[in-house]
This record gives C-alpha cells, sequence and structure tokens, in this order.
C-alpha cells in the first residue's frame, strides 16, 4: 500500500488501513489468523513474483512443507499435480477469493486450465490437514487460499517476457489505474504460453486473461473480478512403460498410429481443451472497525474436450450396427476412429459472511449455496472405413454414442470463534454444517446407464487451543472432524458394478505444534495424526464392463512431523529448510487382480496386510539459500541482485497399496537456481532473472501407474509399470519491466 501522501485531497492514514481491512476481508473467512491452531504457511506477492514464469501454482507451492509436485510436460506449464502429506488433488481444497474452484464432480482442480496464476494472484495460504471451515468439497489433507483481492493505491504497469527450453514462451502484461480519488480503480492483465514441453506431444498454447473493476470508500467496497483461462495441451497424462523410459524418456503412446504400409505417425491434434471463465462480484461493509460483511456472488462457465485418434475400436461401442459396408463395399466391425469426448458445465455459488473482531474475541460465520451442472457427451469425427463423406453431424445430432448429465448442490453454514480471556491463552472453535445433494442420469461412454440420485449431510466440528506463552512463542494444538462424499467417477464405476453403496470418507485430524519466531530465526515443529474411516481407495476391483472401482477401506492414517526452519544468518544470506518424516498406512489391505479368460470384470483376492498407501513418501524435505551479496551498499549497480538455490528430496514411495519393490518409485533429488537484477530505468525497474531446473540433470520419475492379472486357466500372474518421466536440466530467461 502506499502511504497516506498517495491521496493527495484529503486522504488520511486512517483511509489506508481501513482500505487494507476491507480489501483483507474478502477471504478472511477460509483463512487462518496468527492465533488459529493449525498448520499453515504463506506465499507472498514478492515470493510470487520472483518464481518462474512458467510453472503453475503446484510447482511454485513445491519448496511448501509435505508438498510434493510434478509436470506431466516438464516445463511448469499443462498438467501438473500435487500432492500435500500424501494427500492427492482430488482431497484439497482450492479456494480463489473464498470461493471453490475445485470441480464439483471430480473434486480435482485441473491446474492446466488456469494458466499464469502466479501473475495474478497477491498471495497464497497453505494449510496442512483438514484446517479451517472451507466452501465446496471438505479439505479432507489439505486447502489452498488463493487472494486476488489487493487494491494498489498507485497507477502500476508491467510487462514480462520469457522464453526457455523446448521452444518456451510466455508473454505477460498488467497495468492498473491505482485508488482514484473517487474510490473507483481497474486492473488487466492478460498472459500468453507456448511450449514443446520435454515429452513427446507435451505442447502446450495457453492464454489467461484477468480483470478487476471496483470502487471502494472508507466503509464499502463493491469488486467485480472476472478470470479466464483458455488451455490446448498435448495428452499426456498415460505415461509411458518403465521399460521403455530406460531407453526414451520422452515418448508418449499418445496419438501414435500405424498406416496400412507399416508407417507409424503421430495424430497432430491429440489434445485436451479447455475454456474456463469466472465472474465474481463482492461486495464488502464495514459497519464499524469491529464488524464487517462480505457477500460474493460466482458463475463459472466451462467448456473442454478431448480429442483421440484409436486404432482398430469396434464401431458398435460407438452406437453404429455391430457391422457395417465400408467405402470399398466390404463389411467391418472395427476401424480406427477419431472422437471428441466432450464436456460442459455452470457452477453457480452465493457466499456470505459476517465477521466481529475485537481485542479479545473474533468471531466469523457464514453460509454458501453452490449450484453445479455437468454434462459429457461423445461426438465422432471420422470412421477410416467410412470415410470422410459419412453424415457424421446427424449421426452425433442424434447422440447416436452417449451423452449423461449431473446436477449437485453444495450448501454449508458454519461458526468460528477465536476467544482471548488472558494474553498467552486463544481458544478457538469451529462448526460446520454441509449438505450435498447429487443426481446423475444418462448411460456412460460404454453405453452402461449411471443413474443415481443420493444426498449426504456432514457435521464437520473443529476445536484447539493457542498458548502464546512468551514472546515470539507459541503453541497449539486442535482436533478435528471432517468427511467427504465420494467424486463422480467413484461413483458412476460402482453403479456399473452394482456394487453396495460406496460411503462418505471421515477423518480426525489432530494436530499438535509448536513456533519460535525472534528477529532473524524463525524455528517450527508440528505433529499430525490423521486417522481415516472408510477411505476411497482403487483397489483393483471391476466393474462389470472392465472400470476401476474404489472401495472403502475400513482403516487407514497419515501420521507424523513436520520441522520448519527459517534464519537470516545475514542481511545478505537467508537460509530456509523443512522436513516431513511420516507413517502412511493401510490396515489388512486386500487388492483385487483382474482374471484373464474368466467373466468380464471378475477379479481375485490377494491380501497384503498392513501397507504404505500409494504415492505417500515418508519423508520430504528441503533447503534453500537466498543471497543479495551487494544489499547493504546501496549506491553499488549490484545492490538489487539475489540468487537462490533449493535442494529438494522425497524419499521412497510406491505406485500402488501393495508395497512391492516391482511398484516401487526409488528416492531422488533435484535442485533448481535461479537469480536476478534490477536495473532503474526512468520512473520503473527493468529485472532480467533466469532460471535453471534440475541443475544437476538428475534422471527421475515422481509418479506412475502399474496392473495386474492372473491367467484362470494357468494361473500365471502377468503385470506392469508406467511412469512419468520427469524434465531433464532446462532453462528459463525473463526480461521484465514495471512501475
Amino acid at each position: 500500500m502506499a502511504p497516506a501522501s498517495a491521496f493527495a485531497d484529503g486522504g488520511v492514514e486512517g483511509e489506508v488501513v481501513l482500505h487494507e481491512k476491507l480489501d483483507s476481508v474478502v477471504v478472511s473467512a477460509s483463512r487462518a489468523g496468527s492465533k488459529t491452531p493449525v498448520a499453515f504457511t504463506m506465499v507472498g506477492r514478492e515470493e510470487l513474483r520472483k518464481s518462474n514464469p512458467v510453472n503453475s501454482l503446484p510447482m511454485i507451492l513445491n519448496l511448501q512443507p509435505s508438498v510434493v509436485t510434478y509436470n506431466e510436460g516438464g516445463t511448469g506449464l499443462g498438467n501438473s499435480t500435487m500432492t500435500i502429506r500424501g494427500s492427492k488433488g482430488s482431497q484439497i481444497n482450492v479456494t480463489l477469493n473464498g470461493i471453490t474452484l475445485n470441480d464439483a464432480e471430480s473434486q480435482e482442480v485441473f491446474w492446466v486450465n488456469i494458466p499464469s496464476l502466479s501473475s495474478l494472484i497477491s498471495s497464497v495460504q497453505l494449510q496442512r490437514g483438514l484446517g479451517t471451515s472451507a466452501n465446496g468439497a471438505g479439505a479432507f489433507g489439505a486447502s489452498v487460499n488463493m487472494n486476488t483481492a489487493s487494491v494498489s493505491t498507485e497507477p502500476f504497469a508491467r510487462a514480462d517476457i520469457s522464453m526457455g527450453s523446448w521452444n518456451t514462451f510466455e508473454t505477460t502484461a498488467s497495468a492498473g489505474t491505482g485508488l482514484s480519488k473517487n474510490g473507483l480503480y481497474f486492473n488487466l492483465a492478460f498472459s500468453r504460453g507456448y511450449t514443446d514441453g520435454y515429452i513427446d506431444n507435451a505442447k502446450v498454447r495457453s492464454k489467461s486473461a484477468f480483470g478487476v473493476l471496483g470502487w471502494m470508500n472508507a466503509s464499502n467496497s463493491l469488486r467485480l473480478t472476472w478470470l479466464m483461462g483458455d488451455q490446448v495441451s498435448g495428452i499426456t497424462w498415460d505415461g509411458i512403460d518403465k521399460d521403455i523410459y530406460y531407453s526414451d524418456r520422452t515418448h508418449n503412446d499418445a496419438g501414435l498410429y500405424t498406416d496400412e504400409f507399416g508407417g507409424v505417425h503421430r495424430y497432430d491434434n491429440q489434445t485436451d481443451n479447455y475454456t474456463q471463465n469466472h465472474l465474481q462480484l463482492n461486495y464488502t461493509h464495514s459497519f464499524s472497525p469491529a464488524l464487517s460483511w462480505t457477500t460474493t456472488l460466482n458463475y463459472t462457465r466451462g467448456d473442454g474436450y478431448d480429442e483421440y485418434y484409436k486404432e482398430r475400436k469396434k464401431v458398435a461401442d460407438y452406437g453404429f450396427p455391430s457391422v457395417m459396408a465400408g467405402t470399398d463395399g466390404n463389411d467391418f466391425s472395427e476401424s480406427d476412429m477419431i472422437y471428441d469426448k466432450k464436456m460442459g458445465n455452470d457452477f453457480y455459488v452465493v457466499n456470505t459472511d459476517l465477521r466481529y473482531k475485537s481485542r479479545v474475541l473474533n468471531l466469523t460465520a457464514g453460509a454458501n449455496v453452490s449450484k453445479y451442472h455437468g454434462e459429457h457427451w461423445g461426438k465422432v469425427l471420422w470412421v477410416k472405413n467410412l470415410g470422410d463423406n459419412y453424415d457424421y453431424a446427424s449421426f452425433n445430432k442424434a447422440d447416436k454414442w452417449y451423452r449423461n448429465d449431473a446436477d449437485k448442490w453444495d450448501a454449508s453454514v458454519f461458526g468460528r470463534a477465536e476467544w482471548t480471556p488472558v494474553d498467552w491463552l486463544t481458544a478457538y472453535a469451529d462448526l460446520q454444517y454441509r449438505y450435498v445433494d447429487l443426481s446423475m442420469a444418462g448411460p456412460d461412454d460404454d453405453a452402461m446407464p449411471i443413474g443415481y440420485d443420493h444426498y449426504w449431510s456432514f457435521f464437520n466440528p473443529r476445536a484447539g487451543l493457542t498458548f502464546n506463552f512468551a514472546e515470539g512463542q507459541k503453541a497449539y494444538a486442535s482436533v478435528a472432524l471432517g468427511h467427504r462424499e465420494p467424486g463422480r467417477s467413484d461413483i458412476k464405476e460402482n453403479v456399473k458394478g452394482e456394487l453396495s453403496p460406496i460411503k462418505p470418507e471421515r477423518m480426525v485430524d489432530t494436530e499438535v505444534g509448536y513456533e519460535y519466531k525472534k528477529p532473524g530465526l524463525s524455528l517450527g515443529a508440528n505433529l499430525y495424526f490423521m486417522e481415516y474411516k472408510d477411505m476411497l481407495l482403487e483397489t483393483g476391483k471391476l466393474s462389470s464392463s472392465g472400470y476401476a472401482i474404489k472401495e472403502n477401506v475400513p482403516r487407514s492414517w497419515r501420521r507424523g512431523i513436520e520441522l520448519t526452519a527459517s534464519w537470516e544468518a545475514f542481511s545478505w544470506l537467508r537460509l530456509d529448510a523443512n522436513g516431513t518424516f511420516s507413517d502412511n498406512k493401510i490396515r489388512d489391505y486386500v487388492k483385487y487382480v483382474e482374471v484373464y479368460g474368466g467373466a468380464k470384470g471378475e477379479t481375485e483376492p490377494v491380501p497384503y496386510g498392513t501397507t504404505n498407501m500409494l504415492l505417500s513418501p515418508s519423508v520430504i524435505a528441503m533447503g534453500q539459500a537466498t543471497l543479495n551479496p551487494w544489499k547493504n551498499l546501496p549506491s553499488s549497480p549490484l545492490h538489487s541482485t539475489w540468487f537462490s538455490m533449493n535442494v529438494k528430496y522425497v524419499g521412497r514411495q510406491y505406485i500402488d497399496n501393495t508395497e512391492r519393490l516391482s511398484r516401487k518409485i526409488p528416492s531422488y533429488v533435484v535442485s533448481d537456481l535461479s537469480l536476478g537484477h534490477e536495473f532503474s530505468l526512468g520512473n520503473g525497474f527493468l529485472g532480467l532473472s533466469g532460471y535453471v531446473n534440475n541443475i544437476f540433470n538428475n534422471h527421475y520419475y515422481a509418479s506412475g501407474w502399474g496392473w495386474d492379472g492372473v491367467d484362470k486357466t494357468s494361473g500365471d500372474k502377468y503385470g506392469g509399470v508406467g511412469v512419468y518421466p520427469s524434465a531433464i536440466i532446462n532453462f528459463m530467461l525473463k526480461l521484465s519491466y514495471r512501475f
């Protein structure tokens, strides 16, 4: 924020403070405060500004405690995945200005659909564990709360141009009027990115836009926010067979086909395509310095499709007759095909909360209601044996292949209190009631009906104590109960399998922590015990149509300790480190193996006892050194030069829940280097920065998948493993100008 002198006509310092307070109220309901007994870290504007410009938000959060990330294409653009304490994306609640971004059906956030967020947001709070009450699907391992609500008091502009390995190129431009005398302001940003990616067919063509029109005075704030993300990316989510990994790390089968002469080609449009628009209207009113109210209306529209070239598919599976006459006059039942799997969705949200804050008592109460409508349908573009002249338009108009839709209502109310009867003690309570109603209808892409209608109601209480027993020292303890409903894919495959209904997951999260903060030194330790009941896991069971089914596992847990440290050794040298040491187990795990030669969907149980959960390393650690050698020499031309190097270690993990050595992902270490310098140029600054990722060129993979089978007659066992190779050493350069 600018000093009070920014308000030339009668503005006073108190007004700046009120503006700042009104601004922060927008996201306060979903965020933890300094006295809230939960584990969280903050990532501010400066850290976001210095991050690699093409990194998606998960990659930027990679150095936070308990976080493991990977990017399918290797550049930071494209599909990125993040786990926190081993909890996967569908278990992480993500909000933007208090509104959930998790897809209501899959409960995932697809980060490729929201590119270049780091240039748009002003801060991120990452809560580990159940955290505070959040809107949308319950945080079942962590929550990420993003804020774009910062208001500048002065006009600004910024432009970035970045380029790097694998023909990566990105441009970003932003500008704002600042807060005018009458309280109006307008911000606009646009970004466009390109990359060919490290993996074959990992190309990405993305763009994003962001606009804010707002008005603010001493007690009111009205803000209209628009966020658009548009992306076309090559399909890379299949990974590669582990045997191929050792001979050709960049290989990708997606889109490969063989012509009649035996030549192998790639279909150029084997792509994922999606456009998403978010529109938010927020009103905040401050009744007094202690009491404020905020309400947000949100509408999100998403449209997208995946396009595939597939060889030798049975045409009857796509709505055609089982036998057809081809253009050559011969009958056929199989053919090469090109098709789209399309989707469209609408998401409406009303979110409101009231906040009271005094020296001894903070009270927040809120309500959230959302409605989601999603449609899925298939579109056949071409069948090789039918040629280009077949009337595909009429075929698709009649929905011969598949079309299904879903409606989901989600309503919740919560009340949260922090009471500080004495300076050294704060008592915390957070009570949430949530109601979810889901209905699905229509056939899936295998012609199996997925009709379903169900509702759930959850009560999620949280309580804790914070002890500020000495200056700069804090201890806390909390216990929380959380629930999470099954996702669309969990439900539809269970419906097809005609099994007993799946149950929602439940978790009790106990957190005990200690923090020590003095000028130049910060230390922290957090013990967590996340005890699950009925966790949904893929056990290997198959539906009658052959799809993997998730089942409730009665007993599992994640228990560990998180250690953090930050030391400003000198004014020009800062050292940061964190480590997570954990035990992540499933009790009495049984895997169901597909029986080859048996009935469709037939499986054989294989017990494994107590095993490690998939993709849950027992050790995660990082260290980082940041240097500004000439910081104390303001007259030096190198005064603003900075260097940063980090090392990330991820311990051994497994790609499934069997804990077999054949399913092991070896531990790996990866290091990144970044540096930058700013020059004064006119009324602004010209910045030049560089990034070297995987500086020691380590060859590793961070995720994978596996399959198993058994022959019904011989009893022979089969299996295979696929992996997602991480990129080799790569480089980025960024040139920026700001004022």
